[in-house]
Formats: C-alpha cells, structure tokens, sequence
C-alpha cells in the first residue's frame, strides 16, 4: 500500500466527506475506489481502440448480413 497527498479544494473535499459518510465507506477507500474506476474506463477505451485498429469492414459487413430481416420488436420502432 502507498501513501499519497493530496490537496483538493475544500468543496470537493465535503462532497467526498458526504458520499463516503452515506456509502459507509471511508473516504480512503472512496477515492481507492472511485480511481480505479477511472483507470478501468481508461484502460477499455484504449484496449476498444486497439481492437477498432483491427477491425475489418468486410468482415463487419459480413456478421451484419446474416441478421435476419424482419419487424422490429415492440417499443424498439424508434
């Protein structure tokens, strides 16, 4: 474990304060959290990148063509 300082405007700090108080958690294990959840978004977005560089439209156009052609389900016509 790491020891990290931190300097956050005092307004950011009392959001914290309260979210971590209604969430039952401490506000160490709020930001613990609430940062590897940006890691993760960030690291899916480079891994979707990634896998959009490989892609190929023939073979996207080929999965497409063997969706059935037909109604739409109800309350997805929009």
């Amino acid at each position: 474990m790491s020891t990290l300082s931190l300097r956050l405007p005092g307004s950011i700090h009392r959001h914290i304060r309260e979210i971590a108080k209604k969430e039952g958690v401490s506000i160490n294990q709020l930001i613990s959290s609430a940062v590897a959840e940006k890691i993760s978004a960030l690291m899916t977005e480079d891994y979707l990148e990634g896998r959009t560089k490989k892609a190929k439209r023939e073979d996207f156009k080929k999965i497409l063509s063997k969706v059935p052609a037909r109604k739409p389900l109800p309350g997805d016509e929009l």
